[in-house]
């Protein structure tokens, strides 16, 4: 996996962006908003507009859109990809189990999703330390989920740190959703297009009011539970319920995928 160009396509990305808004959270409209919003709570400014929240901005801005998709990206092709260019028969040509193989290549993309968002965190909170000069306090905001919190700077570190670890929980569905297509006989492309369309429409169904009371049947209500784990108190029964419901999905996705590969006949 590693081995392939279009792997570091996101960790590129990623880069790109974050130094991208970085430069935008400059701009004196955008500083202003930001002031008026903590001055409302009667907090100042110079002490939270620092590393650590610059960086959770970053990536609550970012990783719904481009960490679905190169999650998805590499997933998608980890199984298809070689057996559409005739790789696959040759490797099962040695005594190998079609099991132990995907347990594999299940593996490599668990490891991707889990580098990918170190990366991204790590990166995150380093680029933004460096342009303010200093960590500050963490403030965390996030309407759509009621979520309105401020931490000192060591509480906001470890609250960083633990939340990158249930964002890598969250974002492992979308690689074993697009692992589970990868071993349908379908192309790398339909199998990446497919995982994001039902994310997507999962989103948009979601944020319709007029359904409101099926939140919990979404796949995206319980991934944004990474976000909860800054409120204070943390809600843990409530989070415990929602990363319960991504183990299963978890499980039932990467079981169906390999029941189906395992059943596949390559020769056609």
């Amino acid at each position: 996996m590693f081995a392939r160009k279009r792997t570091y396509i996101g960790y590129g990305a990623f880069f790109v962006v974050q130094v991208t808004i970085l430069g935008l959270l400059q701009l004196p409209a955008a500083r202003e908003s930001f002031e008026q919003l903590l001055k409302d709570n009667g907090y100042g400014l110079d002490e939270f507009y620092g590393g650590l929240t610059l960086s959770v901005v970053m990536i609550v801005a970012t990783f719904m859109l481009l960490g679905a998709l190169y999650l998805a990206l590499v997933a998608g092709d980890i199984i298809s990809k070689e057996v559409e260019e005739g790789t696959m028969r040759m490797v099962l040509a040695r005594p190998i189990s079609r099991l132990r193989l995907l347990v594999i290549k299940w593996a490599s993309c668990t490891v991707y999703t889990v580098t990918l968002i170190a990366f991204l965190g790590v990166v995150a909170l380093v680029a933004a330390t460096l342009y303010r000069g200093y960590l500050g306090k963490l403030f965390v905001f996030a309407p759509e989920e009621g979520l309105f919190a401020v931490f000192d700077t060591a509480e906001g570190l470890w609250r960083y740190a633990r939340g990158m670890l249930f964002l890598a929980l969250s974002a492992q569905v979308i690689s074993n959703m697009a692992f589970m297509f990868s071993c349908f006989r379908m192309k790398p492309a339909a199998a990446t297009i497919i995982t994001l369309s039902i994310l997507f429409f999962d989103v948009v169904l979601r944020n319709i009011p007029y359904f409101e009371s099926y939140k919990r049947f979404f796949i995206t209500n319980h991934t944004v539970k990474w976000t909860h784990t800054f409120f204070d108190p943390v809600a843990w029964h409530t989070v415990g319920q929602s990363y319960i419901y991504l183990l299963a999905l978890n499980a039932t996705l990467v079981i169906v995928g390999m029941v189906r590969f395992c059943t596949r006949d390559l020769k056609v």
